[in-house]
């Protein structure tokens, strides 16, 4: 898993078990669960880049659907209404794109 090292395994299973179905996933939740809620600067831009698909320094739409992905392979993709709420939730500028310090205060919130 591209998380470990960052996340227990414990952590990320039980995070994706609070989302298995379509149209459960709630980022804060999933925040709090995985462990990522409480982790460092650091330890959070770790975390970007590992979702940051393309190296790009911004999180697309396209990452996003991918999101649970990134913490287990087999996990399904983000619905449509789920990707554009986390979008939502996150893109403070309004530019559909997710920055580094976008992305560390949605998690801290």
């Amino acid at each position: 898993m591209a998380f470990s090292g960052i996340l227990s395994d414990a952590d990320m299973t039980a995070a994706l078990a609070t989302c298995k179905a379509p149209d459960t996933f709630k980022h804060k939740e999933f925040f709090a669960k995985s462990g990522l809620s409480a982790k460092s600067a650091d330890e959070l831009k770790k975390a970007f880049e590992i979702i940051d698909n393309d190296q790009s320094g911004y999180i697309e739409e396209a990452e996003l659907k991918n999101f649970l992905q990134n913490f287990n392979s087999g996990a399904r993709l983000l619905t449509e209404a789920e990707t554009k709420a986390f979008m939502a939730a996150a893109d403070d500028d309004g530019d559909g794109m997710i920055g580094l310090e976008e992305f560390s205060q949605l998690i801290k919130k």
